[in-house]
């Protein structure tokens, strides 16, 4: 093993979280998944949080694991996680409850409220961001429109990695790639739009410091040295967002571009479509079609569109299983492929589609209150979430196209997403564009690999995605161009908005 360098990465999704391992030899990257854990919100009271104790429980049996296999083998951990969520800390640095979900109600109407004091102009001046109710600005805001006391006694917030940072090494720092997600932070000045949270009489001391990836945090804490087994391990930012964790190892041969030739879809419960540019673009065109400027690794800028994605499909299988029926995501793809093509359409990032009880009731009603014929079965169902998921990809790169005045050659998608067959020649056949798959496993790739960068074991982000390119295989679906995608273009554009 002593020709190996060993890298950990805590990749902490929205319904479940996995400790894994990467082995680098100098050359090449192998991954080994050692632990796996599900994240499921619990309901309190009415308040729908995320069960934080049980999490870090499961982040250190995965660690332990970790420990007991590779020892002081082990070079370096990172987490990345979701975004816009966070935990509020006192001056004891005691936790003032558990993180609340971003899908709680709390923040419904609070966009508009926000409006009322700041105008959508001003905001989207000061922080490039797309606007979206589970921002954390709009919780932040809920929180002031409740009164809530543990506003006032905040002294730290921390985004959900930053917490996880913390609870391993004592250090506080706000992640770059994350704060970015929040809102509130300004990408042209990369610091916090403060002037915005005390229009909105939001405190801002308990804004801590922005640390790009690749920081060192030091060792764990004494405690989880010995705990883990992982003595020597130093604790590196990784881009902690996962989506910039997943856009650093696309396989490109490409570097940040004004005019970028291709394009991303990081594929899971969201679809995040972007390109990867080396600065913001704040212009009325961008706010117009409600684009987003996140962080990216190596003080890049992730132009992207957040589209409601594999959530719809995994709603649906959840109901359905819940019933009794016990469909794998194969039999749903198979029975996709077999029901008729091109019949209705949703529009995905509808609020109907956003936490309905019943998904499949769901999309069968927005098919009849647009005039649409209704899916039945459980095959049209899903075949009609997936057209209408690539047809909304087509009218994403549209407008990718539009704003950075380029023809984008080449979708690549990364994530669990590239498993699902169906939809990647979907996406190619609805955008005719060459669709690259993989990947799969790309968010911890890129977080195990931007630790190598830090270590000095990678030279670049460029020299990472060659790496990667020559370590992991990925699927090429060339487009076959069908009149019946054009012919139902307008009837999908009209449908959604």
């Amino acid at each position: 093993m002593s020709d190996q360098r060993i890298y950990l990465a805590v990749d902490l999704g929205a319904s479940g979280g996995r400790v894994l391992a990467g082995r680098f030899d100098g050359k090449r990257l192998k991954l080994e998944e050692l632990y796996r854990f599900g994240n499921e919100p619990v309901n309190l009271a009415g308040t729908l949080v995320w069960d934080l104790p049980r999490l870090w429980s499961d982040v250190c049996d995965g660690l332990r694991q970790a420990g007991a296999k590779f020892g002081k083998n082990v070079t370096s951990l990172g987490v990345d996680t979701w975004g816009v969520d966070y935990a509020l800390l006192d001056a004891n640095d005691q936790l003032l409850g558990n993180p609340i979900h971003y899908r709680d109600a709390r923040t419904h109407g609070m966009l508009d409220k926000t409006l009322e004091k700041v105008s959508r102009q001003e905001i989207f001046a000061e922080t490039g961001l797309q606007f979206m109710e589970i921002s954390t600005l709009y919780q932040l805001a809920a929180m002031r429109h409740q009164r809530s006391p543990q506003l006032d006694m905040a002294q730290s917030l921390l985004l959900i990695p930053d917490l996880f940072h913390w609870f391993l090494t004592g250090n506080k720092f706000n992640e770059f790639t994350n704060a970015t997600t929040t809102q509130f932070f300004n990408p042209a000045k990369r610091d916090w739009a403060t002037g915005l949270l005390e229009k909105l009489d939001i405190p801002t001391s308990m804004l801590g410091e922005i640390a790009a990836p690749g920081t060192n945090l030091g060792h764990l804490r004494p405690a989880l040295r010995d705990e883990t087994g992982l003595s020597v391990a130093q604790v590196i930012l990784p881009g902690t967002h996962d989506t910039a964790s997943a856009v650093m190892a696309v396989p490109t041969a490409s570097t940040a571009s004004a005019r970028p030739d291709w394009c991303y879809i990081s594929s899971g419960t969201w679809s995040l479509m972007g390109v990867e540019v080396p600065e913001p673009v704040i212009n009325d065109k961008c706010l117009e079609l409600n684009f987003t400027n996140e962080g990216g690794v190596e003080d890049t800028v992730r132009l992207l569109r957040n589209i409601t994605g594999l959530w719809i499909v995994q709603e649906c299988r959840r109901v359905w299983n819940q019933s009794g029926k016990n469909y794998d995501w194969d039999q749903l793809v198979e029975m996709a492929e077999q029901a008729p093509a091109l019949q209705s359409f949703i529009h995905p990032d509808d609020l109907s589609f956003s936490a309905p009880t019943d998904m499949p009731a769901a999309i069968q009603s927005f098919c009849e209150r647009t005039n649409q014929s209704v899916p039945e079965s459980s095959g049209a169902i899903i075949r009609c979430a997936l057209e209408s998921l690539a047809l909304r990809y087509r009218l994403v790169l549209l407008w990718l196209e539009q704003l950075t005045e380029s023809k984008i050659e080449t979708i690549h998608v990364v994530g669990g997403g590239t498993q699902n067959k169906l939809l990647c020649q979907m996406t190619a056949d609805a955008c005719d564009r060459q669709v690259i798959a993989g990947p799969i496993e790309a968010t911890a790739i890129g977080n195990i690999m931007m630790q190598a960068v830090a270590a000095g074991d990678v030279a670049s982000v460029a020299e990472a995605r060659r790496v990667i390119r020559e370590s992991f295989p990925v699927e090429v679906y060339d487009p076959a161009p069908s009149a019946d995608w054009n012919a139902v273009w307008d009837r999908f554009q009209a449908i959604s908005g």
